[in-house]
């Protein structure tokens, strides 16, 4: 059962019940706080989870005590305004953005006074949605997660995992707004590491296909996929792909590596997540997002799945094994 089915099964008892109450009392129960979501990818079911246990730390359970109303774009970000929009339009009392920065942007766009917390890859002050990390002074704040300099950091646990890997390929996502920096950051890594890499770009399920076919052709050794919202909503095939080329291959989140990526290594989405959820319920109890700071991960996973490295023919170094934060086996 989906959870827009959820509230609407609720809302019906409610009415039923406040039908039978006093006027009295109607009149004196508080209404209901709405929480917009809005995914400028598709939901994804684990970091919902992370999001709804940070909400009961923050003291709201749905759909008790809150309501949300969800809208995603399914990674087609000319949707996003519409469905910000959309948003505004139901009265909510905070709006939630994740999978990107251009779902920030779009609901910092349609509002101005509502609320706003967000998940975002993207430099928030850069952007224009905040002031300043530590008093971010406007109605948006959230947790900022800069993957992008990361990317050098996954080329070298790459080489580690992969050393006879002559070429190296490298998976971005040419619409992210960090497509740049992760290039330069891959570039000077692979300079200083003295690594031969070739750059495949994908934005679409077709591309990534595409770039799969090319990395094979290319007799790349090892793959590094970029940090990027639609990879991530596009888990499952990426993670196919390698498999059926069996490729090496190393991503941003945990999530891949439990779903049979080979390793992964960046800040927990889940806990951003569950962040995003806590800053939420601190809105809802009367908080201003000028006042709370931006947050930014402070710990990155490095997790190393070994039966996809047995299934790959990998010896993983004990070394790097003894470096991981999480090995499945």
């Amino acid at each position: 059962m989906t959870a827009l089915m959820k509230r609407r099964e609720f809302i019906t008892l409610l009415g039923g019940a406040a039908a039978a109450w006093p006027l009295g009392a109607r009149a004196q129960q508080p209404a209901m706080p709405v929480i917009g979501f809005l995914d400028g990818q598709s939901f994804d079911p684990h970091l919902m989870t992370a999001f709804r246990e940070g909400q009961k730390e923050a003291g709201y359970i749905e759909p008790r005590t809150v309501a949300i109303y969800f809208r995603s774009a399914d990674g087609q970000t000319d949707r996003l305004v519409t469905l910000a929009g959309d948003i505004v339009g139901r009265r909510v009392a905070v709006i939630v953005t994740t999978g990107g920065g251009a779902a920030a942007l779009a609901a910092y766009a349609a509002s101005t006074t509502i609320p706003i917390v967000f998940v975002s890859g993207v430099d928030p002050v850069a952007s224009g949605l905040v002031m300043s990390l530590n008093r971010p002074g406007r109605n948006a704040t959230g947790v900022y997660i800069f993957q992008q300099v990361l990317e050098g950091k996954r080329l070298g646990l790459l080489r580690e995992l992969v050393p006879t890997a002559a070429l190296i390929a490298v998976l971005l996502n040419p619409t992210n707004a960090n497509f740049q920096a992760q290039l330069r950051g891959v570039q000077d890594a692979a300079s200083a590491l003295g690594q031969q890499v070739s750059m495949q770009s994908a934005s679409t399920e077709r591309e990534i296909d595409a770039a799969f076919a090319t990395v094979t052709r290319s007799g790349a050794g090892a793959l590094l996929v970029g940090s990027d919202p639609f990879f991530n909503s596009e888990r499952d095939q990426v993670i196919a792909l390698a498999a059926r080329h069996a490729i090496p291959a190393i991503y941003e989140g945990r999530e891949f590596a439990m779903a049979g990526g080979l390793a992964s290594y960046g800040a927990s989405l889940a806990n951003a997540h569950r962040q995003a959820a806590i800053y939420a319920g601190r809105i809802l109890g009367g908080e201003k997002p000028a006042d709370l700071p931006i947050v930014q991960p402070t710990k990155f996973e490095f997790v190393i799945n070994l039966k996809t490295a047995k299934v790959l023919g990998l010896d993983v170094p004990s070394g790097l094994s003894a470096t991981a934060d999480e090995i499945i086996e």
